[in-house]
Parts: structure tokens; sequence; C-alpha cells
């Protein structure tokens, strides 16, 4: 992947395709290439005629790994996203997040919204308002020196998924004392841009896509049946939800 500097963090990327852009914006230990690009993600929006642009977050994937979780706000974080746009000389683009990419994505669209023709919110919803607890004992699960000392369910969850994705598991543990900030219902009341919440019905991580589309005028819900928070990521529906929303734009 190539690289550019933000402010002194290298930021890896890349783009495919050609057509209007598209920036999508990766959760919590994950990166572009296992949220994606493995799910299937590029090739449909490549094919539905969209340059696709995706981005590894700081202390994620290719891009520079940082200690100081004071460098991990997800404002900092949509700071990145829209250096990457300026990098590639692009004024406009729909945007999309799941999980912590959602919350990115929120914050980019408050703090730059000229740069942001439309929003999909994904794997993240009611809790964007309310919060989501336990970033401290997932952190110390990402410092313990091995899975096997790792006993409590939910961070024993994010250990394994973080050895999956390869990950810098110290890197990942200041990210995650920094990155779940919440955002007011009415903060989310100045959003203009359009917005599509997308969550699955079975995802206790998200919370419920209407008390956050209601906060956002014009905003629409879009239900991915059957699915949890790891198991919505892939889905066609999903998929083609997100491709008539942007249709619809068109």
């Amino acid at each position: 992947m190539p690289a550019f500097d933000s402010d002194g963090v290298e930021i890896a990327y890349s783009v495919g395709g050609e057509g209007a852009p598209i920036l999508l914006i990766h959760g919590f230990a994950s990166n572009a290439q296992v949220n994606w690009i493995d799910t299937g993600w590029t090739t449909a929006l490549e094919r539905a005629g969209r340059m696709v642009i995706c981005v590894d977050n700081r202390g994620h994937g290719n891009s520079g790994k940082l200690y100081d979780p004071a460098r991990y706000s997800s404002p900092i974080m949509a700071d990145d996203a829209a250096r990457l746009l300026d990098h590639l000389g692009i004024a406009q683009a729909d945007i999309m997040g799941y999980s912590m990419g959602a919350r990115i994505s929120a914050f980019l669209t408050m703090n730059h919204g000229e740069r942001v023709r439309s929003a999909v919110f994904a794997g993240l919803a009611e809790n964007m308002i309310k919060g989501v607890g336990g970033a401290e004992p997932v952190a110390r699960a990402l410092e313990a020196p091995s899975l096997q000392d790792v006993r409590e369910p939910m961070p024993r969850a994010f250990r394994i998924f973080a050895e999956s994705t390869g990950s810098d598991l110290r890197a990942l543990a200041a990210c995650m004392r920094s990155s779940r900030q919440k955002i007011s219902a009415e903060e989310l009341g100045d959003i203009t841009a359009p917005v599509l919440v997308a969550v699955g019905t079975e995802d206790d991580v998200a919370g419920r896509a209407e008390p956050l589309a209601n906060a956002i005028p014009g905003a629409r819900v879009l239900h991915i049946p059957g699915r949890d928070h790891m198991r919505a990521v892939g889905d066609r529906v999903y998929k083609q939800g997100v491709l008539e929303f942007l249709e619809n734009l068109d």
C-alpha cells in the first residue's frame, strides 16, 4: 500500500476503480484488507462504477504505530481521513465507516462537512450517542502476556480478533483507551449530508439504528437481518442497501 504523511504519522491507503470516489474507514483492530477487500466490498463498489479509497487507520494495518492514547481520538483520525482526500486531490467523497470507522466518519462529517457528499454509518448506531463501555478491560486484555491470561469473554474476543489480523497489540491498547468518544444528538443534528445507518439486527455492540438515525436530519435506516457485529460486515443485504443508497444520490 502507498502511504502519505498525516501530521507526522504515516498513513497507508489504497485506491482502485474509476468514478465517483468513496472512502472506506475500517473498524477497531481491523484494517482495509480485512474489513473491505476480503469481504468483497471493494469489488462490489468498483463494479458499480466507483473509485474506492481504503485507509488503514493510525495504529492499524500498514499505518504508523503510536503508543500514546492522546494521539488516537476519533477526531484526530477523522483529520487523517480529510488529509488523505487532500493528498489525493479529492474535494468531496462519499464516506462509509464500520464500527470505530463509523464514529470516525461521523467526526469527519461534522468537522469537515464540505468534504462529505454522503455518509454510511455502519456497525455503530445508538451507542455512538450513549457510548460503548469496557474500554479499559479490552486494553488490558490486549496488553496481557498471552491470550491464555485473558479470561473475560468480551476482552478475550477482542484479543483473538486482534491477533488474527496481525495487529500491534500495544498500539491497539492505546487506541482503545482514546477512540470511543460519545457524540451528542445535538451535534449529530447539525449534519446536512445524506446519511444511511446500517446495523445488524443482532448487533449488541452497535445498539439500535433508529435513535442515531432520528438524531440526523433525513437519515435512513438499513437493517441487516440476522447479523451480529462481526457477521454483518460482508452481508449481501448490507452491500445492496448501500449500493442503492449511493445510486439514488446520483
